[in-house]
């Protein structure tokens, strides 16, 4: 909510404060709120060149908030954090990233977990013998994604990070993006009202 160059400026101050810190690694403007995201991207920037954030980006973003963002920016943004999972690809926005050097992250990769007795899924997980939510992880990791499940249960979050000792085929990488149907689980970038 927090969006505008004073606004931004006020909450990075508050985060910091509440954290406990001097500095953060990454902060993200979470929405592109129309009319208030540049300004408040020139307000990450100001912060950016000043060493109190060592990296700067935005969140939800399609590929034309990007555009629109960079005919003003001085700074590109560094991470695009956005809802993907096997059920929403976003191959289109991630090969505008990829080709801009913005790194994309995704939230929800498990897709709230409705991804978790996928039948496809299933049967590529059984292959590997892992779990449905490190073939989804891994194929995140393959895709170039940076990825940030959510658990709060210590099993599972020590399952989320062995993805590293097995790789997934062209084949399965194929069969996952195939599950492509454009589904979100969060609000819609172009759509929302909060």
């Amino acid at each position: 909510a927090d969006l505008g160059y004073e606004a931004t400026l006020a909450a990075f101050e508050t985060s910091l404060s509440k954290l406990g810190l001097d500095y953060l690694d990454l902060y993200l403007i979470h929405w592109p709120v129309e009319g208030k995201y540049k300004e408040a991207w020139r307000a990450l920037e100001t912060l950016y060149k000043e060493g109190r954030i060592k990296a700067i980006g935005v969140s939800n973003f399609q590929i034309h908030h990007l555009e629109d963002l960079m005919t003003a920016a001085e700074i590109k943004p560094m991470i695009n954090q956005v809802e993907f999972h096997p059920r929403l690809t976003q191959k289109e926005l991630i090969r505008y990233c990829q080709n801009q050097g913005i790194q994309m992250e995704a939230w929800s990769p498990l897709m709230q977990g409705q991804l978790l007795d996928h039948p496809v899924l299933a049967d590529i997980a059984q292959t590997y013998n892992k779990s449905v939510a490190q073939i989804i992880l891994r194929w995140d990791l393959q895709h170039g994604i940076i990825t940030i499940p959510k658990s709060t249960k210590e099993h599972r979050i020590k399952e989320n990070a062995s993805v590293f000792d097995f790789e997934l085929t062209q084949d399965d990488m194929n069969r996952i993006d195939a599950l492509n149907e454009n589904l979100r689980v969060g609000p819609d970038p172009d759509n929302f009202d909060f």
